[in-house]
């Protein structure tokens, strides 16, 4: 099981880093899920995964303090209404996907902001 929990967490890891620069790919959720999922296989990858310069404080913020930092939330807002708004405008011809792609954007949106602000 071990085995299965360290190759989970490092495709959850991929993941996470994906979402840095892709605006509907979520960051914290696959973060965290690779903390658990590190835990449960090696305590030396997930004191590694902690310790990361860039990525152990968004781990150890949502951790303990249920908080986003306001440069976080406002760099995923807009990259993600940059790209919703891109997409609705210039690639998706269909009326009806592009409601669907602002409702989403709307519910991440709130999501996003739900949580408290880190300062």
């Amino acid at each position: 099981m071990k085995t299965l929990y360290m190759a989970l967490g490092t495709l959850s890891l991929a993941l996470g880093i994906l979402g840095i620069f892709l605006p509907l790919l979520p960051t914290t959720p696959f973060l965290l899920l690779t903390a658990a999922l590190y835990f449960k296989s090696s305590p030396r990858l997930y004191n590694w995964l902690l310790n990361q310069k860039h990525l152990g404080p968004y781990i150890r913020n949502f951790r303990e303090n249920k908080a986003i930092p306001l440069r976080a939330k406002i760099i995923s807002i807009s990259l993600m209404w940059i790209t919703m708004l891109y997409c609705v405008f210039f690639i998706v011809p269909y009326i009806w996907v592009k409601v669907i792609l602002l409702i989403i954007a709307a519910g991440v949106t709130y999501h996003i902001l739900s949580f408290k602000t880190l300062k």
